[in-house]
């Protein structure tokens, strides 16, 4: 993000869980990069369920373990970012923590993100709650009802925020975290058309586009585009308008950021909930940060000094130290083990 005010920076950060970058790492880019670098080695070996849902789509589950095996343990989803899996790095990582505090974790990956393509012709999106919730009830319904939290990782963060301001106390988790996320779409948008962040647009966008097209050949017209006006997009923006608005009955990509932002939807959210920004994130802009005045004593908000975007890397190169690996189920704790 562009400089903030002091108070900004070190609002609501609990002194006792300071994030400090990697020795000579601080800059926001290096932060941003470096997860992929020192997390290259999948070491869990998950646990896959595809699930059937009520329109006859499916989502496709990592789990940490066999669920069958683990009724009793604590929960923790999830929710990932913009064309992440299990085979993202925090992700991963994350489920790795997790079991190693005995805790069952499991990755709902969004529709069309397992590396399978889904049939019907809707992807999703920054605001799309739906199938999350289905997801939980079906959690619950499944497997019994012990404490169950949620992480959701940039969109998949912006996503549960959403989840947790819409349902309020109807909601069935009992915690949720979400990190680097994008609550103010359209600030967001256009900070990735701005500078270096235009790199990571392009990258992101190439993901979309190559999952695209792997939709529209294995089901032909399940989206609104062919594949050359596909091959034309050049900014996310385009690939909001032509695809993620029309297929969800939105007007267009602004209409879509508007309604689908959730920082509007925090005052509602009656859950606990942990809010963790970088104020170095080269995906966002100060839009992100909440007014504190209009937080619930429930929702807490850190904002680091550095951790660029999903970051977070301390430690040294020889010794690298993934503080969200540390931070995230040590917030959790209280609300999954009491």
């Amino acid at each position: 993000m562009e400089p903030t005010s002091p108070d900004h920076m070190i609002f609501n950060c609990p002194a006792e869980n300071p994030f400090r970058p990697m020795t000579g790492a601080s800059n926001a880019h290096l932060q941003t990069i470096l997860p992929r670098l020192v997390r290259r080695r999948v070491t869990l070996k998950p646990h896959w369920q595809r699930l059937t849902l009520p329109d006859g789509d499916f989502i496709d589950l990592a789990w940490s373990e066999n669920p069958a095996q683990a009724r009793s343990k604590p929960r923790v989803v999830l929710f990932h970012g913009l064309e992440g899996s299990f085979h993202s790095p925090y992700a991963h990582g994350l489920l790795q923590a997790w079991k190693a505090r005995g805790w069952l974790g499991v990755v709902m990956h969004f529709r069309g993100c397992s590396g399978v393509p889904n049939r019907l012709n809707r992807i999703y999106h920054s605001g799309e709650t739906e199938d999350a919730s289905y997801f939980l009830q079906w959690l619950r319904d499944a497997w019994g009802e012990v404490p169950t939290a949620a992480v959701g990782i940039s969109l998949g963060g912006n996503m549960l925020a959403c989840l947790m301001g819409k349902q309020g106390d109807d909601c069935l988790l009992d915690a949720g975290v979400a990190v680097s996320a994008p609550l103010m779409l359209e600030p967001c948008s256009l900070r990735l058309e701005q500078g270096f962040s235009r790199v990571y647009q392009r990258y992101l966008l190439g993901l979309l586009k190559q999952n695209a097209r792997r939709k529209l050949r294995a089901w032909p017209g399940t989206l609104p585009v062919n594949l050359a006006q596909l091959g034309s997009m050049r900014q996310l923006r385009d690939f909001d308008n032509a695809i993620t608005a029309r297929a969800h009955g939105f007007i267009d990509a602004s209409d879509y950021y508007r309604r689908c932002s959730a920082l509007p939807l925090l005052p509602q959210v009656r859950k606990p909930l942990l809010i963790i920004h970088a104020q170095d994130d080269p995906f966002m802009t100060p839009d992100v940060i909440p007014d504190p005045a209009l937080l619930p004593p429930n929702v807490e908000y850190q904002l680091t000094q550095h951790g660029g975007h999903v970051g977070f890397v301390g430690g040294t190169l020889r010794s690298p130290q993934m503080w969200l690996e540390q931070r995230i189920p040590q917030w959790l704790t209280p609300w999954l083990e009491n």
